[in-house]
């Protein structure tokens, strides 16, 4: 489904997602907030200041020869993942009905920001790195080149890398290349693509997506009167899951039917189970679980329920490694930008 062609924005069909670890290149989500810009790889520089000793300016050939290549299996999801149950309950203007394939899953490599920020000398004062790429957004106020921060002890964690290739491919232009920023485990507003400049700070970026954007406010709160600091700023994700297959509103034979869907628990916890109802959640079945193969990725999940003849609610909720659940009801959560929905996943389905 693509909402905008300009700037652009797309999610996949949900069933694209279902049993896959990795998500093919040209399936993963697409979220931009300004024209995509045209870097030059040989012309384009990564500038590292602020709170350093030793400030730096690196060619893309310089980072892949001075610092040590890695890699992370990451899961990727933009902030209004399901904001489309959102706008059921009531409706969010300006904003994009995601459902729940703005989520998407690749292998990216690079180097880590960690060592890039210890060859520039990170100072004891810094305490949040903050990034800046040159698309502009018009709908930031005012108009502003995007940005965000994460905090210094999320930097230097070893899975957070500045990325060049994504599934063993060089990184798509769409999905920031020639570098971009991967920060597992958080919402995708922060791994910021197009990268060109790391500033190490005292205070969280004060631009326009870190400030007033990505962050959740009250019901009754007007979001284009909302000032910088205002609400709740989002950083880590909240556990989720989805249905992928079958799809919404599908007409199904009844009987023995396969469901199968994605959870991902955020930051360094894992799914610890899924159960799938069958009848809008008055009875469980506990579904079958894919291992965690890493704290960073989405997990599949499958089961076969018993549908009976008729209108059927398939409901999903996922429980993390602290034993977190996800809430039930989308009208608990909703807020005006249509941010962070965990409630319980749902489909509709017609059986005869």
């Amino acid at each position: 489904m693509v909402y905008e062609q300009e700037p652009f924005n797309a999610e996949p069909p949900r069933t694209a997602l279902a049993e896959r670890l990795r998500t093919p290149l040209d399936t993963f989500y697409c979220r931009n907030h300004g024209p995509v810009p045209v870097l030059t790889p040989a012309e384009w520089r990564l500038s590292v200041d602020g709170m350093v000793e030793r400030p730096l300016e690196l060619s893309l050939d310089q980072l892949r020869h001075r610092f040590e290549e890695a890699e992370v299996a990451a899961t990727l999801q933009c902030a209004g993942n399901r904001r489309a149950d959102l706008v059921e309950v009531r409706d969010i203007p300006g904003e994009a009905p995601w459902g729940p394939g703005v989520t998407s899953s690749a292998t990216f490599r690079g180097v880590r920001l960690a060592d890039v920020l210890a060859a520039a000398g990170l100072t004891p004062e810094a305490a949040h790195i903050a990034f800046v790429a040159p698309d502009i957004a018009p709908a930031a106020d005012p108009p502003q080149p995007y940005g965000g921060s994460i905090p210094v002890s999320k930097a230097l964690q070893p899975e957070v890398l500045l990325a060049w290739a994504m599934n063993d491919r060089p990184l798509p232009r769409i999905h920031g290349a020639p570098l971009r920023v991967v920060v597992p485990g958080w919402i995708g507003a922060r791994s910021v693509k197009w990268l060109t400049r790391v500033t190490a700070q005292a205070t969280p970026s004060d631009n326009y997506f870190q400030a007033t954007a990505y962050r959740i406010l009250p019901a009754e709160a007007d979001p284009g009167q909302a000032g910088p600091a205002e609400g709740i700023s989002l950083g880590p994700i909240a556990l989720n899951c989805a249905i992928l297959r079958p799809d919404d509103n599908t007409h199904l034979p009844a009987g023995p039917t396969g469901i199968t869907g994605y959870a991902l628990a955020g930051e360094e916890r894992t799914v610890a189970r899924v159960d799938v109802s069958a009848d809008g959640g008055d009875s469980w079945v506990q579904a079958d679980l894919d291992r965690a193969a890493s704290p960073w990725l989405w997990q599949h999940w499958r089961t076969i329920l018993d549908l009976p003849p008729g209108e059927v609610e398939v409901a999903a909720r996922a429980w993390d490694s602290t034993g977190a659940l996800m809430p039930a009801s989308p009208a608990d959560l909703w807020n005006p930008k249509g941010y962070a929905n965990n409630s319980w996943a749902r489909i509709r389905l017609t059986c005869s």
